[in-house]
């Protein structure tokens, strides 16, 4: 499993864009996959590369893949291959 890079932190984490849009708070997020709110926000920032079995609970609580959330393309996956 791969981090998402520092240029991907902010408001284009898709960890933090999946948790909007499900309207959960962070807090709420940490609480559901067992973690604290300081872990979700280091996670949301890059700067913190969560276990697989943290990725997994992540990714069922928002609904959403390991893939979707933590995994970047490579340029032939951008280009459609």
């Amino acid at each position: 499993m791969v981090p998402r890079s520092a240029a991907q932190s902010g408001t284009d984490n898709p960890v933090r864009l999946r948790r909007r849009e499900l309207r959960l708070t962070q807090a709420e997020l940490a609480a559901t996959v067992g973690v604290s709110r300081q872990t979700v926000i280091a996670v949301e920032q890059g700067d913190y590369a969560p276990s697989v079995y943290l990725a997994l609970r992540i990714a069922r609580a928002l609904g959403a893949t390991v893939e979707q959330l933590f995994i970047e393309p490579d340029d032939g996956e951008e280009a459609g291959r």
